[in-house]
């Protein structure tokens, strides 16, 4: 759960669902994504999940030549663990997935660990779009698969896990995404520690209860024993009390802009900062110390800052 006793904070910085419509203070360009993802690791976090958009209307964007104007910003102006999406955002081909960790050959990235649906159709008649393409993204939700596919998983675990040496924060939407954890692991194609992301709240996956964080965490309990991390998130509302749960039962928190824009009820954050400064103050008050990414390096087995290509 947590190694040494300390939580690793991870800052999910951008995402590919959230739009520019529905906040103004979630990053778009460059510039802004290099900003907050400074910002958010000298608050404290140790992992730093990033996307690329298209600074231009803000649209998710798996070009890997904008991924490198902010990707040298943050490693030299942090010691945080960089980790890359494989997942992209809803019509992103596989090669598209790829492209952008393929080009950094990142410490870790993220790995989907299922198809699944990925619903988030419900918003698209609750802002005023500034573009179009936000509402088509919103409605696609309901017509369109999250396609993760065994084939696919595997792929990246070959390609980025045994080609570069990238580890995986494992991305768990269910009970059954942790039996394929299991399969692969049993198949020799990924090693311990596991980082186990349970993301708990997004409709057409697990709900956000509690009950259902304990099931995940017996469940990877049974199927790992010692030999992973339990990290976990809620999505939008419930975001802050579920992970003071998920600390209080060992476990590591993720926040971030990509899984809620807010920082209370009613008010927008106005930073990933912000977000990642009151979990710490949570955890502080839980007494849970927080990892360093130095820490974070050790605990996950991770190759180093000076192994990758940025």
């Amino acid at each position: 759960m947590q190694k040494t006793g300390k939580a690793i904070i991870t800052c999910a910085v951008t995402g590919s669902i959230h739009t520019p419509s529905m906040s103004p203070h979630l990053p778009i360009t460059p510039d802004e994504i290099a900003r907050q993802s400074i910002e958010a690791a000298e608050a404290g976090a140790a992992i730093l999940h990033l996307h690329a958009r298209d600074p231009r209307d803000g649209r998710p964007s798996p070009d890997p030549d904008l991924y490198m104007q902010f990707l040298p910003r943050i490693k030299q102006a942090t010691d945080a663990v960089i980790n890359i999406t494989t997942g992209g955002a809803p019509g992103f081909s596989e090669e598209d997935r790829l492209a952008g960790p393929l080009r950094a050959s990142p410490e870790m990235t993220s790995l989907n660990m299922g198809s699944m649906n990925f619903g988030f159709f419900g918003l698209a008649d609750k802002f005023d779009w500034k573009h179009d393409w936000e509402r088509e993204l919103m409605l696609g939700s309901k017509r369109f698969p999250a396609n993760h596919n065994f084939a696919l998983i595997e792929r990246i675990m070959v390609e980025l896990g045994q080609g570069h040496g990238t580890r995986f924060e494992y991305e768990c939407y269910d009970i059954g995404h942790l039996y394929t954890v299991k399969h692969f692991a049993d198949a020799g194609l990924i090693k311990p520690p596991y980082l186990i992301q349970g993301i708990f709240g997004i409709l057409g996956g697990i709900g956000a209860d509690l009950e259902n964080f304990m099931l995940m965490k017996q469940t990877a309990d049974r199927l790992f024993g010692d030999d992973y991390l339990l990290s976990c998130f809620a999505v939008g509302r419930p975001q802050m009390k579920f992970l003071a749960q998920c600390a209080l039962a060992g476990g590591n928190v993720r926040v971030g802009l990509e899984d809620s824009l807010y920082i209370a009820k009613g008010r927008l954050a106005t930073s990933n900062a912000e977000q990642v400064r009151k979990i710490r103050d949570i955890l502080d008050v839980l007494e849970v110390e927080v990892a360093t990414p130095a820490e974070a390096r050790a605990i996950l087995g991770l190759k180093g800052g000076d192994a990758v290509a940025f």
